[in-house]
């Protein structure tokens, strides 16, 4: 890949992944990805939860849901590979491949017969990767340059999602738990120094997260008052 087509494909990289929160960014990446990338048809991300649990998300289209249970199925395939245990997976001729045996028949009988799989994050609780397709054979043979500067665009991307939400998160409990606090103060007549430890202790009596606790009192009063 010479510098020129580096160069270009990071700036189309700069224009398509704008910010955004998680769902939204994710969205951008598959579309990006089809878009930008030489030979790409198809793409999906995988993710793989902290419980073992596999999903699939922003698929640009809902066909590559089948595939991609396939492979999570059959833990055999580029996607499945590179989202548990290998950074990058590419099979240029899926039909021989002998990595994959079984899941070759579920890609070409839905007309894909090359695939990328490249690790775009690792967190404390998921990892995921990004799956591309294409329908020619051979494509992705020469990806190395160009599928390191996606895979680190789009992991920046996600961080920076990854922020925006948390912060969002954030906001949105100091705010229950403010409500809650009141809702404690007028209840049972005290300072709001008193109904917090009100709410905490409850927490920690009943092993629940403090904003759990925040939640279901600003729900039970929105209940009664209906």
């Amino acid at each position: 890949m010479n510098d020129s087509r580096l160069i270009e494909t990071a700036q189309m990289l700069s224009k398509a992944l704008t910010p955004g929160d998680l769902d939204h960014t994710l969205g951008q990446i598959t579309a990006a990805a089809v878009q930008v990338l030489p030979m790409v048809d198809y793409a999906s991300i995988t993710i793989l939860h902290s419980d073992g649990q596999l999903a699939t998300v922003a698929p640009t289209d809902d066909m590559l849901l089948t595939v991609d249970a396939a492979q999570y199925e059959m833990r055999e395939g580029p996607c499945y590979h590179a989202a548990t245990d290998t950074v990058h997976v590419i099979s240029s001729d899926l039909a021989n491949d002998e990595r994959f045996p079984r899941y070759a028949g579920v890609a070409i009988s839905a007309g894909i017969n090359a695939q990328a799989g490249l690790r775009i994050f690792d967190a404390p609780k998921s990892q995921g990767a990004l799956n591309l397709y294409s329908r020619e054979v051979g494509a992705f043979e020469d990806f190395d340059s160009l599928s390191q500067l996606f895979a680190h665009q789009a992991a920046t991307a996600i961080a920076y999602a990854q922020e925006i939400d948390d912060l969002s998160q954030a906001i949105h409990t100091r705010g229950t738990i403010g409500q809650a606090v009141g809702i404690v103060m007028e209840r049972y007549n005290l300072n709001d120094e008193r109904a917090f430890a009100f709410l905490t202790r409850l927490s920690q009596d009943n092993n629940v997260k403090l904003r759990r606790v925040a939640e279901e009192i600003v729900k039970e009063l929105s209940q009664r008052s209906r």
